[in-house]
This record gives C-alpha cells, sequence and structure tokens, in this order.
C-alpha cells in the first residue's frame, strides 16, 4: 500500500470553503497523483489547509461525485482511474450532476411533504402570518420579473420552522444548498417562478385550513413539479 502524499498548502480564509477545498484537491489529483494513491487523512487536510472537518468531508463528496476518488475499506480515500472523465469531462460531470440532482430532489420528495402536514397542525397564527408575508414578496418578485430565490427558499424553512423540529432545519440547509445553482438556473426558465408560487400558494392554504393530508400532497406535487422542470434542463 502507497504511503499518503502529504502536500503543501496555503490556508484557505472565507466564510464558505468547501468548493476552494475541492478545486485545491482536485488540482493536485490532476497533476499529482496516480490512481490507487492515498488522500491525506481528513485530519491532516484539515491542519493544512486551515478548514473545519465539515468544509473537508464536504470537498471529498464532492470529489467522489466527479468520480475522482473512492472511499476504500481499509486504506481511506484513494484516487480513481480518471481516464475517462478526461476523455469526456463534460459528459462525465453532466452525467453525475443528473443524478446528484436527481437523488437531492427524490430526497425533497421523502422529507418535506411530511413537514407541510405537521406544520398543517403545528403552526402557529405567527408563523402562517410570516408564510403569508413571503409569499406576498414573492409575487411582488414575480409580477416584476425577478427570479425570487430568496422568497422560494424562506417559504420552504418556513414550513420546516412551523413543523416543530429544529434538527430537520439543518438537513434542509443543506440540500438548499447542494441545489442552490440548479434551483437558480431553474427559476430562470419561462413559467417556472409562476409555476412554484402558484404551488407555495396551495400548500399553504392547505395549512391554513388545517388540513395535513392535503398539504401534504399539495407539496409533494410542487416538487414532482420542480422535479420535472429542473431534470429536463440539465
Amino acid at each position: 500500500m502507497q504511503a499518503a502524499v502529504k502536500p503543501e498548502f496555503e490556508a484557505i480564509r472565507r466564510n464558505k470553503v468547501h468548493e476552494e477545498v475541492a478545486k485545491r484537491l482536485e488540482e493536485m489529483i490532476l497533476k499529482k497523483l496516480r490512481p490507487g494513491d492515498k488522500l491525506p487523512a481528513e485530519r491532516e487536510l484539515v491542519e493544512m489547509l486551515g478548514v473545519s472537518r465539515s468544509s473537508v468531508r464536504d470537498a471529498i463528496r464532492k470529489l467522489e461525485l466527479l468520480g475522482l476518488v473512492e472511499p476504500r475499506q481499509g486504506a481511506g480515500t484513494v484516487v480513481r482511474d480518471v481516464s475517462d472523465a478526461v476523455v469526456n469531462p463534460l459528459a462525465s460531470v453532466i452525467s453525475r450532476k443528473r443524478q446528484l440532482v436527481s437523488e437531492l430532489l427524490d430526497f425533497r420528495k421523502m422529507i418535506e411533504p411530511p413537514l407541510a402536514a405537521r406544520a398543517a397542525t403545528h403552526a402557529s397564527a405567527e408563523q402562517i402570518a410570516a408564510m403569508e408575508e413571503i409569499l406576498r414578496r414573492h409575487d411582488a418578485k414575480v409580477a416584476g420579473g425577478h427570479l425570487a430565490i430568496q422568497e422560494d427558499t424562506e417559504f420552504h424553512y418556513s414550513i420546516a420552522t412551523a413543523s416543530g423540529n429544529t434538527i430537520v432545519l439543518k438537513v434542509l440547509d443543506v440540500v438548499m444548498d447542494m441545489l442552490r445553482e440548479t434551483r437558480s438556473r431553474s427559476l430562470q426558465i419561462r413559467g417556472r417562478p409562476e409555476k412554484s408560487l402558484a404551488g407555495h400558494r396551495r400548500i399553504l392554504s392547505a395549512i391554513k385550513r388545517r388540513e395535513p393530508a392535503v398539504a401534504e400532497d399539495a407539496m409533494r406535487e410542487h416538487i414532482s413539479n420542480i422535479e420535472k422542470i429542473v431534470l429536463n434542463k440539465l
């Protein structure tokens, strides 16, 4: 078994760093490592780069999705044979991105419909009023030809908050972060902002009427409609 390579790095001083970490590691893999070489251990990468463990983990996960590395039992994270990705990098990235987005949206369908149902039972009058205010801002932006990405995200967070489970907020935050670029692009598709707003209105209407099953169905339909639009454009 080959020893782990320990290159020197300059510390990264940014608030959002996992993408920069992934970029540094990708450069190292393509320029200095060979298939079968091990990446430094997670603890060593944290020390060398001056970043958190979560940033390193997210970066390595991204490299796994790109097919550059793979975890091996008892050996750590190992560089894969990247010849296929080098020969046709665009096709490789598009294929893996489509798979990732599909799985993330599928995950949203697992967790968000039940959250909407819980919100229909648990949401306070103040929380419902906050949702209504978000949709008013959303409506104004869509009418003005703007994307309303912030309002779109806030509405889903408000439902998660109203569900009464704080842990799920952290999970949803990770999923939304990984979908940020795709959501931004999809909201520029003709008709997509209006469909998103209409879906949010149906969900909120069910929550206000205290109808959990209807709210759950409305959220599932909303995410399914998004899924069709997004995956057709990847």
